[in-house]
């Protein structure tokens, strides 16, 4: 079984953090621990050969520090935990090369902001001189890049730019803490800047106001350090994969949806890239992204501080990374757990005979199911204003809501027929092919995906799309409240 042990206790174990031990229950394994590490005797135990009170023992989930239950037989492929009370770190190599670091230097002010990283062992002056060496690029400066920038700012970084072409919206503020009531309409990139300059005068701020692309993608992250994707797209996470792959930088990637968040890191000496572990997107319009499907406020805090922090030991070369791995958390149920992930040798990027070359030799709008393929069917809809005239005028039309439940119980649509995607091939006889029917979503993307699910199951009637869906219509007044509200 394998027996994990917790930096702090490291020390006393030769610094290793795992053992394969063969053997039937905890006491065995606490047995074979100080037998091959006797200095550890006294830091498990008491004078009375007690295990010390800071100390848990858990096999999986389950706690079994209680000594009772240590001759218990563990069942198969079992883990056995050791956690201490507190917790450390370990070195390894840094992205940022010596030569850098040691043009770094400190004045009295700085010792003083960032003594408590002086104080660790594992990053002391040299680990700071690495930070502020450090130029990294984060992509978003929404619910992810929130966190990620304001860390990377207190922790000193000396150069940061942020790619962002949005501007702050009141609907931003819930989950996207970098900006306030008083940014509303400014672009989040100055929004970005002042926080930055308010917390470190001295870092180099770069607000690249602009929409990453095919074209640009390269320009914007070559000669940096890192990049950190804080995206909530697929187009745009493809495109930074492939570009941080093609210039050779390593990329923290993060995700979120609803209640839970993946981080992973990517591109890093000779390790997998994004499309290695998903080589293909969903269907465009099929999973929503996290603005459709929502997120609950603090999950991004929780992604967005490990995306920094796994940033921060590349920068410092300390402890272990998520390269080759992918880090799930699901803070409904409070589950988390770390997956390995391999280079695909046969992936187009990065295998051993890739493919792409350049950046914008590649159709990503085709890869991403964005791209109306030539012997499809265009799929015809109305714009807001001329659905709600339809409405005015009581034409004859079957309205179906394709949306999840949670979004219907925020802003519900009168006399709409719910039919779920999944659902349309079985239920289309429920539909009228005599009338129109149009189809609505939250913003026109999920509907195109019903109607081109419709069509492929035979029916022959006529299908719209609502244009830039429920949210193009907020702004349209009705004659009549009960027509929309």
């Amino acid at each position: 079984m394998n027996v994990y042990i917790s930096a702090t206790l490291r020390g006393f174990f030769g610094k290793n953090h795992k053992f394969e031990i063969a053997t039937e229950n905890i006491r065995g394994v606490l047995n074979w621990l100080t037998d091959e590490y006797p200095d550890s005797k006294k830091i498990l135990f008491d004078e009375d050969n007690h295990l010390r009170s800071f100390i848990q023992i858990y096999v999986g989930d389950i706690n079994k520090t209680e000594e009772i239950g240590w001759s218990d037989p563990l069942p198969a492929n079992g883990d056995v935990y050791l956690l201490p009370a507190i917790a450390g770190g370990s070195p390894n190599k840094s992205i940022i090369s010596d030569e850098r670091s040691k043009a770094i230097s400190f004045d009295d002010s700085d010792i003083e902001r960032f003594g408590k990283h002086l104080m660790l062992r594992d990053i002391g002056v040299k680990g700071q001189k690495r930070i502020r060496a450090a130029k990294v690029v984060v992509v978003g400066a929404g619910a992810l890049g929130s966190p990620v920038i304001q860390y990377l700012a207190a922790a000193g970084v000396g150069t940061i730019k942020v790619v962002d072409f949005d501007v702050v919206a009141l609907d931003n503020l819930q989950n996207q803490v970098l900006h306030t009531s008083r940014d509303l309409k400014r672009p989040k990139v100055a929004s970005a800047r002042d926080k930055v300059k308010n917390i470190n005068k001295s870092i180099e701020f770069q607000p690249e106001n602009a929409k990453l692309d095919a074209d640009n993608a390269v320009e914007l992250i070559d000669g940096y350090d890192l990049v950190i994707d804080c995206t909530d797209n697929y187009k745009t996470r493809y495109l930074i994969n492939d570009a941080c792959a093609l210039v050779g930088i390593p990329l923290v990637f993060g995700a979120i949806y609803q209640y839970e968040g993946q981080v992973g890191i990517f591109n890093l000496n000779g390790g997998p890239c994004y499309r290695c572990v998903f080589p293909s997107p969903p269907p465009a319009g099929l999973v929503p992204t996290c603005s459709e499907g929502g997120a609950i406020s603090p999950l991004p805090g929780i992604v967005g501080s490990i995306q920094a922090n796994e940033a921060l030991k590349l920068i410092i070369g300390i402890g272990e990374n998520l390269s080759g791995k992918l880090l799930t958390i699901d803070s409904l149920y409070l589950h988390s757990r770390i997956l390995e992930v391999s280079r695909n040798h046969k992936c187009p990027i990065c295998g051993d005979t890739p493919s792409i070359i350049k950046v914008e030799d590649f159709d990503y709008d085709d890869f991403c199911g964005l791209k109306e393929a030539e012997e499809e069917v265009p799929v015809e809809g109305f714009t807001a204003e001329e659905f709600a005239q339809k409405i005015e005028n009581n034409d004859p039309m079957t309205i179906v809501d394709v949306r999840e439940p949670h979004e219907r119980a925020i802003l519900r649509f009168p006399n709409a027929v719910v039919i779920p995607i999944g659902q349309l091939a079985r239920r289309k006889g429920e539909l009228n092919p005599g009338i129109d029917t149009v189809f609505l979503c939250k913003e026109g993307k999920r509907s195109v995906l019903a109607i081109n699910t419709l069509r492929e199951a035979g029916y022959t009637g006529p299908l719209y799309n609502l244009k830039g869906g429920i949210d193009s219509l907020k702004d349209i007044m009705f004659s009549h409240e009960g027509a929309w509200l």
